[in-house]
């Protein structure tokens, strides 16, 4: 298929979706700028004191994540594909005193855009699942990390992908590690899903296998993978929140997220 057909399809979609985002309750703007935080547990948890460390973040949508670790002192650059995403990103950066370094490019050419090392790259939520083939994202981030430096991935499971939502009751279709491209088209997006908008989306299934392998072809040792029931997002059908503060599927019988640490 002609890959860079998807990705600017893919780019238009989010670029529509960026404005629509920043209104949502999902991504509750008002309380954002209070708060200066929209990290979870999970990656806190992974990452601990940032204070000082340069952090790339990839796939950063408008960088809510982004402006969140520079909060907590890091030093961030952040990419994304959607121009709209990265202006706006621009844009909140200096409206509430957050310096980072936004970048406009696919995760794929970060390389050719982003020439720093950094300390820790960082990816999380629905990220990979926009990538045809996980090698050159692994090499990617082997290239921008300094010796000694730390990967960071939260993303959801790939079992969660396999089902299509768009049916009344969502059903097993797809592949657990399907090559070919799945193309969705849905009314609304995940963050308001009442909008008018009509996403039209390509996306590919990987595997834990493919994810863990990439990374260790690409140099990278494993510290740190394990798998989770409790998502910090109700954005999968039938879920419920619970005392912890994270949604887990009713009937659940298969985990919601997974996260790996790496060190290169």
């Amino acid at each position: 298929m002609d890959l860079q057909k998807a990705f600017e399809l893919n780019r238009e979609t989010w670029n529509t979706k960026t404005s629509i985002h920043y209104e949502s309750d999902f991504y509750d703007k008002h309380a954002f700028a209070k708060a200066k935080n929209s990290l979870n547990s999970y990656e806190i948890n992974a990452l601990g004191d940032v204070t000082g460390k340069k952090m790339l973040h990839l796939q950063c949508h408008f960088g809510q994540d982004s402006l969140s670790w520079a909060n907590k002192g890091a030093q961030v650059t952040a990419v994304d594909i959607s121009d709209k995403a990265i202006e706006l990103g621009k844009k909140l950066s200096e409206d509430l005193k957050l310096p980072v370094d936004f970048a406009c490019c696919n995760v794929l050419d970060t390389s050719q855009h982003v020439k720093d090392l950094f300390d820790i790259v960082f990816t999380s939520y629905g990220t990979i699942g926009w990538l045809p083939d996980l090698k050159p994202w692994a090499k990617m981030i082997a290239e921008r990390l300094k010796p000694g430096g730390i990967f960071y991935i939260v993303e959801f499971h790939p079992i969660i992908w396999m089902y299509d939502y768009n049916e009344e009751k969502p059903s097993l279709k797809y592949h657990y590690a399907q090559n070919e491209a799945i193309y969705d088209e849905y009314p609304g997006t995940y963050a308001a899903p009442d909008s008018k908008m009509v996403s039209k989306e390509y996306g590919w299934n990987h595997s834990l296998s493919e994810v863990i392998q990439s990374l260790i072809d690409a140099g990278l040792t494993i510290e740190l993978f394990a798998e989770h029931d409790g998502s910090p997002y109700d954005v999968f059908p039938d879920m419920e929140l619970r005392e912890d503060g994270l949604y887990y599927l009713n009937n659940q019988l298969f985990p919601t997220l997974f996260e790996i640490k790496a060190r290169k």
